[in-house]
């Protein structure tokens, strides 16, 4: 596959992005994915299940790398980190790895999860507001790519442990630079009143980057910056970045020289139908890479090594959420009916549209239907009345119990932050490459919930 057909429909005729590159509607009406039924997935690895194109998700990464790569290619390179928070297992995380990318980690358990998955601590990175003494020191230990600092004391507090290891910490530190993005508050990440970061405003980024060259067990080799998530604009990451090349230059008029600059994720995908088209990966490196030529041109400094950390725009689209369809009910509103579809999970297995208003779609997978479309709303069944899965859907008016429905788009956040409320069992994760079904992650059981309890 090329970049190009990033964009293109699939057998469907859904636009790419809202279903992986794999997944085909077949002739009597059910999905498949990467060739297998669902009925057939749902067999083996009962729902609620996370199920993941492996293929896609592969290609989604090769396409940021080879993209990276091209834009690059007359500069001093580029790195593209697979933002591991947006959902990692073992075998994902080697996956990416096989396909080239570093891996960003914003924990010890990220972290380790990368490391068992057989990726060399040199292709990590660790991110975190509030990182442990224990988190520092295994990023050290494994000799990470760069740790990212985002207070002056947690620079301090870098130093120390790595003085008492005697090692010298490789730091980025994080700057707000002020540019906006995001599709909720929650996820806008570059405003000053918010947790990460060092001001570019109030010139807390000067005092860093002097305070970062002066001490003894740290090296300063690059700026970061994230401005939010799921962006499907690229001017705002233009901006960012140049605002970091000028906190650069500033670094080198005081004898400081900064060879590494990381310029975050955030890049959006279609959810809906009725999502815009964000640009490929192509477009995205081309308007970085034109960027980093202005500032070299402008400031006579050396093209510095770029990195990137796109999370949701690899694995989300790659992944979806299968359920069973329960209760089915009309409930009368102002302008008619609404069908509310009850499914064998909910708020616990994606807590994004509860948490961020965020839109999905979905599809009855198991079967084809003639009847006409009815103005539905797909639910959980957790005490709770803000446990929506889809807020509004067109869905065939004899849906009924025991159908096969879906939730694509589901690979980013979903399994990462699913939770036990209710105490329901967190679902699994299974992959489909080549016609093939492999576990990655099994599900929970009520008897792991209960092993927990030390009563």
């Amino acid at each position: 596959m090329n970049l190009e057909q990033l964009e293109a429909p699939i057998p469907d005729g859904a636009p790419h992005g809202v279903w992986s590159i794999n997944t085909d509607r077949l002739s009597d009406g059910e999905f498949a994915v990467a060739g297998v039924r669902v009925s057939d997935i749902a067999k083996e690895f009962p729902t609620p299940r996370y199920v993941l194109d492996a293929d896609d998700a592969r290609f989604r990464a090769r396409a940021w790398k080879e993209a990276m790569d091209h834009a690059f290619a007359d500069l001093a390179g580029a790195h593209v980190y697979y933002a591991g928070k947006a959902f990692l297992s073992k075998a994902f995380a080697r996956w990416m790895y096989e396909e080239g990318l570093h891996i960003d980690t914003a924990s010890e358990g990220e972290l380790r999860t990368a490391l068992a998955g057989g990726v060399p601590g040199d292709f990590c990175g660790l991110h975190g507001n509030n990182k442990s003494r224990a988190e520092i020191e295994l990023a050290l230990e494994q000799n990470v790519a760069h740790i990212v600092i985002d207070s002056l004391a947690e620079l301090e507090f870098v130093n120390r442990v790595a003085e008492d290891l005697k090692k010298i910490a490789p730091v980025y530190l994080r700057l707000t630079t002020g540019v906006h993005a995001g599709g909720h508050e929650f996820i806008a990440t570059a405003h000053e009143d918010q947790k990460f970061g060092l001001s570019v405003s109030t010139r807390v980024s000067h005092q860093a980057i002097a305070r970062a060259a002066e001490l003894s067990n740290v090296d300063l080799i690059g700026l970061h910056s994230h401005i939010g998530s799921q962006i499907s604009a690229t001017e705002g990451f233009a901006q960012a970045a140049q605002v970091i090349f000028a906190e650069r230059v500033w670094a080198h008029e005081q004898g400081i020289e900064i060879s590494e600059i990381d310029l975050g994720g955030g890049y959006g995908i279609r959810y809906t139908a009725d999502d815009d088209v964000p640009p490929n990966p192509r477009e995205f490196a081309r308007i970085l890479a034109d960027v980093v030529r202005k500032h070299v041109s402008e400031s006579g400094l050396p093209a510095p090594l770029i990195s990137i950390e796109p999370g949701r725009s690899i694995v989300a689209s790659s992944t979806l959420m299968l359920y069973t369809v329960g209760t089915v009910k009309d409930v009368a509103i102002d302008s008619g009916l609404r069908t509310y579809v009850s499914v064998d999970g909910g708020m616990s297995d994606n807590i994004r549209p509860a948490l961020y208003e965020a839109d999905y779609t979905a599809a009855i997978v198991s079967r084809d239907s003639d009847a006409s479309r009815t103005r539905a709303r797909v639910v959980g069944k957790h005490c709770e009345s803000g446990d929506i899965v889809v807020r509004n859907v067109a869905l065939p008016s004899d849906v009924k119990a025991g159908d096969l429905l879906a939730v694509p788009a589901t690979g980013a956040y979903g399994r990462a932050m699913a939770s036990n409320y209710n105490m329901l069992p967190r679902p699994g994760v299974v992959a489909v490459e080549n016609g093939t079904l492999k576990e990655l992650i099994r599900s929970e059981t009520i008897n792991d919930l209960l092993s927990l309890d030390q009563d």
